[in-house]
């Protein structure tokens, strides 16, 4: 599936709402819900890459600023997932899963973007408990007595995983899990939770790159479904909403 992504404009005009509905067909109401929170926003979803070019010739033709994505290539598959990491003098250390390592020099780190992907999950539950029997009551004279009573219940529950997109030159991005690394790089900064633990890693990124740029947007479902738009589902699409960030910060 390809994307089509508008980013880049200053001010919601009438004219710029016009413009985008008309390229895209679709009302003047839709187009203004795409452009609310001033951008990145996945305007358009295609099979082939000669549609969403197609849309993205259309969008530039009115003065609209796109971006074409192939969302097949912006996943996890594409990602060095950090399982360790070491804070040295001047780079900075990741070892893979898998046992790879890389080095990266703090000077060539360009992007830092923070985000949170939310996972809910539903599950049945067989609860059982005692409750009056009038029938029994009544039998033993009066005597309460109770019988077992069963019931379905559907318990749902919602895990929050924090993550760290770190872009460098000319290398494919590393992303840091709350829940999948180990804080020992840390050495005596060690915190008592992990939650402490990747606060402290992301301060410390921040300040030993002076050339990253920080985005946080991704934090917060609201964000991730204004820039992903309603046909994504942002539990499964958080990485396809870092690349997009990625390339329009890039190209801002």
């Amino acid at each position: 599936m390809h994307v089509v992504v508008i980013f880049g404009w200053k001010e919601e005009t009438p004219d710029l709402v016009r413009s985008l509905a008309d390229a895209l067909g679709i009302t003047v109401f839709e187009s203004r819900q795409r452009m609310v929170g001033g951008g990145p926003a996945v305007v358009g979803h295609f099979a082939d890459p000669q549609g969403a070019m197609a849309a993205a010739v259309k969008l530039d033709e009115r003065g609209i600023k796109t971006l074409v994505l192939d969302a097949a290539v912006c996943g996890s598959a594409g990602h060095f997932v950090v399982r360790r990491f070491e804070l040295a003098g001047e780079s900075l250390r990741v070892v893979s899963r898998d046992g790879r390592s890389v080095v990266i020099p703090y000077d060539e780190i360009t992007l830092l973007i923070s985000g949170m992907r939310i996972r809910g999950s539903a599950e049945t539950r067989t609860v059982t408990e005692r409750k009056l029997s009038l029938g029994k009551t009544l039998l033993s004279g009066g005597i309460p007595m109770t019988k077992k009573v069963s019931h379905q219940e559907e318990m749902t529950t919602e895990v929050r995983e924090k993550l760290l997109y770190l872009y460098s030159a000319d290398r494919v991005p590393a992303v840091f899990s709350q829940d999948g690394i180990t804080f020992n790089g840390l050495g005596p900064a060690l915190k008592p939770s992990r939650e402490q633990n990747f606060a402290h890693l992301i301060t410390e990124l921040r300040r030993l790159s002076p050339n990253a740029v920080y985005d946080d947007r991704l934090l917060t479902l609201v964000s991730q479904i204004r820039l992903l738009g309603p046909a994504q589902n942002p539990e499964t699409n958080l990485d396809l909403g870092a690349a997009i960030l990625a390339k329009c910060l890039r190209h801002s």
